[in-house]
C-alpha cells in the first residue's frame, strides 16, 4: 500500500526575502549550511531582481546505446548542467555592476561620488552565490551555489519605459563533494 498523501501545505512559491535576495562573495568564502544562518560579511547584496525572479535550469545529457536491430538497450548520462538566470534591476548598484562586468572593471563606491565601468574581454571570476527566499507560510528557503560564474549575458536595453537590467546566466560548477548547488528549507529565522 502506498504511503503519504497530497498536501497543499507542500505547495509553495519563490518570494524574495525582504532586504535582499541575491548575494555574491569571493570564491572560498564560508558558505551557509542552512536556510537561516546570517551570511558572512563578504557577501554583497545585488539589489532588486526583475519580476521574473530566478530560474534554475538543470539539463541532463544522455546517449542512446542501440543493439543490433535498433532497440535502445541503454541510456547512460553523459553530462549535467546546472544554471541560474536572473536580471538585476539595480543597474546603478556598484555590487550589481561588479557581478555583471567584473570586480576589476568597476571603480568607485557609489553613484554620488561617481562610478566607472570598463567593458573588455577579461574572464569573469567564479564566486559563491546565495539566493534567499521566503516560501509560503513564512518558511525560509535558501539556495547556495558554492562555485559559479556568468556564462551568458543578456543584452542591456536602454529605453524610456522599462528599467535597465543586468541579466545573466550563471553556470554552477561542482564543489569538492561534487555538488553544484544546495537548497535549504525551514528553520528559525530568529
Amino acid at each position: 500500500m502506498p504511503t503519504g498523501a497530497n498536501s497543499v501545505s507542500n505547495v509553495t512559491a519563490g518570494k524574495p526575502k525582504i532586504g535582499g535576495s541575491i548575494y555574491r562573495a569571493p570564491l572560498g568564502t564560508d558558505v551557509p549550511t542552512d536556510a537561516t544562518t546570517a551570511l558572512d560579511a563578504a557577501f554583497k547584496c545585488l539589489g532588486y531582481v526583475s519580476e521574473d525572479g530566478v530560474t534554475n535550469a538543470i539539463s541532463i545529457d544522455s546517449e542512446d546505446i542501440k543493439a543490433w536491430g535498433g532497440d535502445t538497450v541503454l541510456n547512460p548520462q553523459t553530462g549535467k548542467t546546472d544554471t541560474f538566470q536572473a536580471a538585476l534591476l539595480e543597474s546603478l548598484n556598484v555590487e550589481a555592476l561588479k557581478a555583471y562586468f567584473g570586480d576589476d572593471n568597476v571603480t568607485g563606491t557609489d553613484i554620488k561620488t561617481g562610478l566607472s565601468v570598463k567593458c573588455n574581454s577579461k574572464e569573469l571570476e567564479p564566486c559563491v552565490w546565495v539566493v534567499d527566499m521566503i516560501a509560503v507560510g513564512n518558511i525560509p528557503h535558501r539556495i547556495v551555489i558554492p562555485n559559479a560564474k556568468p556564462s551568458e549575458m543578456d543584452d542591456i536595453v536602454y529605453v524610456d519605459n522599462e528599467p535597465v537590467a543586468l541579466g545573466m546566466t550563471l553556470t554552477a560548477l561542482p564543489d569538492d563533494d561534487g555538488n553544484t548547488h544546495y537548497e535549504y528549507f525551514g528553520g528559525s529565522a530568529g
